[in-house]
């Protein structure tokens, strides 16, 4: 199995490629800026918008751990449009960290977490634009896609347990009532969804145990 990793010097991007290196996957690294790698891997220097689908042929996988800018937060959703129109009816399945924004935060799938969020908040163009990335991607015909939420806290700094909970879109609380997740056990289940993929064109997400 062949992955291509986008974004594999951000905080999710690096732990998701210490992960797969550390099982021994075969992963090629797409960056723009080769030289902030933290592992000897092989990689290819590219802007994401600039990738072609001659390019993503070679790879089983994609993962987009893609991360906008302050200030074009856009990129968030024309980002996932540029991926899924060089993927449209090929055979790679796409993987995307998505955001919490899309999560469902009741039973019955009435509101969303982004229904509840402040236009004036200073994360809500991040928030909105994640969300309307998922709504397209829904969209897509003739692609493999998973698109998996993390928890609220996103922890960059967190403790690499090695457990994690799988749920669905709609948003789950750990033992402790906390939506909260490790990028270092993120990265973990988002490897073992590459190893085994189990959820085919789904939105899931992950919290701690």
């Amino acid at each position: 199995m062949k992955i291509a990793l986008i974004g594999a010097t951000g905080h999710a991007g690096s732990e998701i490629l210490k992960e797969a290196v550390s099982r021994n996957l075969d992963v090629t690294a797409i960056v723009r800026s080769p030289e902030r790698l933290k592992l000897d891997v092989p990689y290819l220097k590219k802007d994401l918008f600039a990738l072609t689908q001659e390019d993503l042929a070679p790879f089983d996988v994609v993962v987009d751990a893609f991360r906008a800018p302050n200030g074009h937060e856009e990129l968030h959703k024309t980002s996932v449009e540029h991926l899924v129109k060089i993927l449209t009816g090929t055979k790679t399945r796409l993987l995307v960290i998505g955001g919490t924004s899309s999560l469902f935060i009741d039973e019955d799938r009435s509101e969303r977490m982004i229904d509840g969020v402040d236009p004036s908040a200073p994360f809500y163009p991040t928030a909105y634009n994640m969300y309307e990335a998922l709504v397209d991607l829904k969209k897509a015909n003739d692609l493999t896609w998973t698109y998996v939420s993390p928890a609220a806290y996103f922890n960059p700094n967190g403790t690499r347990t090695g457990h994690y909970q799988l749920s669905d879109d709609r948003m789950k609380m750990n033992s402790q009532g906390q939506s909260e997740i490790s990028m270092a056990d993120y990265a973990i289940a988002m490897v073992d969804e590459i190893e085994k993929p189990q959820h085919l064109n789904e939105h899931i997400s992950v919290v701690s145990q």
